[in-house]
């Protein structure tokens, strides 16, 4: 268990997390190049990572959260007096194992930071390019005795995956076989805190497609959250639903994000991973071109890479391919509940220009933790509730004291 305040363990981590914002900072430069070369992602696009990431552990930020999951900071360090209830104490809820996922840069090192600021030691299971070990020393010079609460080490699958049953909680990243696997290893009363497989979707109003200067806009922030992480991720662009009736049809606007699409590749150029996608891309475009269906549009350049469909049968699911994806057009928010219930589909955000009460009442029906402005899908603020779950409350027990 950690001694220190919580006040000493979050400001360490925002000194180490400022460091790491500092584009200049040697370990980043360092750790970038590895990230990259594991992931393919080009260079812009793992500094994206980093500065959102790191950005975002600021210390009013992550106190912030502490105070509003758990009523005040101080809950951690003693005894606290609470309004209407006996007074309480949060106490770490033991060991902590956090099993990273192979293709969301640093995403293991957040529940990382807020299981330590809950005092429980951290092991996280990190992958080749050991990011999270790196940015873990930093906290450590920051802090000496968090180096004997917080480490990393690679992680070996099934290997390791027999060793899970001696944490008291289990953070696991990774596809629901992945998750089956940990699952089965995790015994009670241990917590298993498992984020599977989501996508996210936008949703365009009628209203927002009445200008075409909103609309370009829009255009160009959805690129954004298709073209970022090669849409590998949870918060990737993976559905587009547009209304029909507007001064900008859906075919009008497919247009539009082809042509954002292309500059966004400028900003964010493509990974340098084998040339498998792009024949996949290909092979998806010649499918929707030569179909049975002639009223699908395809939109692409000669390279195959990206691919945006116009309207596709709503019996196929979500093209699961790099910066790929289908526009379907609605006459209501209530078709694109039908689509995402006949695929079992489960939304993680949902990208709105204008947030209609329909359109909240549906995401809200639908279960989904986010609903934010398109070009910010893949970057949340550290307050949300990734996957609908808290931040620290996962990762305390509580004691109250009656007398």
């Amino acid at each position: 268990m950690v001694k220190s305040p919580v006040r000493s363990i979050v400001a360490a981590i925002s000194v180490a997390a400022a460091c790491w914002s500092d584009a200049g900072f040697p370990p980043r430069i360092r750790l970038r190049d590895a990230v990259s070369l594991r992931t393919g992602y080009s260079l812009p696009v793992v500094e994206h990572a980093f500065d959102t990431l790191f950005g975002s552990l600021r210390r009013d930020a992550v106190e912030a959260i502490i105070a509003d999951e758990l009523a005040c900071l101080d809950v951690l360090d003693d005894f606290v007096e609470r309004p209407g209830r006996p007074r309480a104490r949060a106490l770490p809820a033991g060991r902590v194992c956090v099993v990273s996922s192979r293709s969301t840069i640093g995403v293991a090192i957040v529940p990382a930071i807020f299981a330590l600021c809950a005092k429980c030691e951290v092991l996280v299971k990190d992958r080749e390019d050991y990011l999270a070990t790196a940015f873990f020393e930093t906290v450590a010079g920051e802090l000496g005795e968090l180096r004997h609460a917080l480490s990393a080490q690679a992680w070996s699958g099934e290997r390791d995956s027999s060793m899970l049953g001696n944490f008291d909680v289990v953070v696991a990243f990774g596809d629901d076989a992945t998750l089956a696997r940990i699952s089965a290893q995790v015994r009670p009363p241990a917590r298993l805190v498992a984020y599977g497989s989501r996508i996210s979707a936008g949703y365009l109003t009628r209203d927002a497609l009445e200008s075409e200067r909103v609309a370009l806009d829009v255009a160009r922030r959805a690129a954004r959250d298709l073209v970022l992480y090669e849409s590998e991720g949870c918060l990737s662009l993976h559905a587009l639903f547009v209304e029909r009736g507007a001064n900008i049809s859906p075919e009008s606007f497919g247009e539009l994000l082809a042509a954002a699409v292309e500059a966004a590749s400028g900003e964010y150029p493509l990974s340098r991973r084998e040339a498998r996608p792009a024949a996949r891309l290909a092979a998806a475009r010649d499918r929707a071109s030569f179909g049975a269906s002639s009223v699908v549009r395809t939109l692409s350049d000669p390279a195959a890479s990206f691919l945006i469909l116009v309207d596709p049968p709503n019996d196929e699911p979500p093209i699961m391919l790099p910066r790929a994806v289908a526009i379907r057009s609605v006459e209501s928010v209530s078709e694109m509940r039908a689509y995402f219930e006949r695929h079992a589909l489960t939304l993680e955000a949902l990208a709105v220009e204008r947030a209609r009460s329909d359109i909240v009442d549906a995401a809200v029906e639908m279960r989904t933790p986010r609903i934010t402005p398109f070009g910010s899908l893949q970057s949340p603020p550290l307050g949300t509730f990734h996957g609908g779950r808290p931040r620290i409350a996962e990762f305390v027990r509580w004691v109250v004291d009656e007398t």
